[in-house]
């Protein structure tokens, strides 16, 4: 078996306003605006964080694929307002600095920074949809 040389190009994450998603992503975090897609009246935004053009984010219409039934749909919708729907783990060299910058630009709290048992000290909060976001401190 030979070595294969694999990496993480996207990832997907559902929004629910488009515009309070890029604010989110741009503005918040800092992440570039690789893509702005609209079909119809769908829009899907990538993103990603600067200096790492092989890695982006996809902001899309959680229920945008034509197979889901309008049960799953509404399922869909009760788990993002929960903030059960998806997750994302980010990482900082200054994971309370970062966490700071979110809180006080409005972010939904969830957990402040905590050193976990597990060893790594981390953070967590909503994006604009209800995804949880986790950050955890980069050694």
């Amino acid at each position: 078996m030979s070595d294969m040389d694999i990496t993480i190009y996207s990832s997907f994450l559902p929004h629910d306003d488009a515009e309070a998603a890029l604010a989110f992503y741009r503005d918040v975090l800092g992440f570039e605006v690789r893509l702005d897609v609209g079909y119809e009246n769908m829009r899907w935004i990538t993103v990603g964080p600067p200096g790492q053009p092989d890695t982006s984010i996809v902001l899309h219409p959680p229920t945008a694929d034509p197979g889901l039934t309008d049960d799953e749909k509404r399922m869909i919708a009760e788990m993002m307002a929960k903030g059960t729907y998806r997750t994302l783990v980010l990482a900082s060299p200054d994971v309370d600095a970062a966490f700071d910058r979110i809180q006080a630009a409005g972010g939904e709290v969830v957990q402040e920074p905590t050193d976990q048992d597990y060893g790594v000290r981390d953070c967590a909060f909503r994006d604009p949809a209800g995804n949880m976001i986790r950050m955890q401190q980069r050694p």
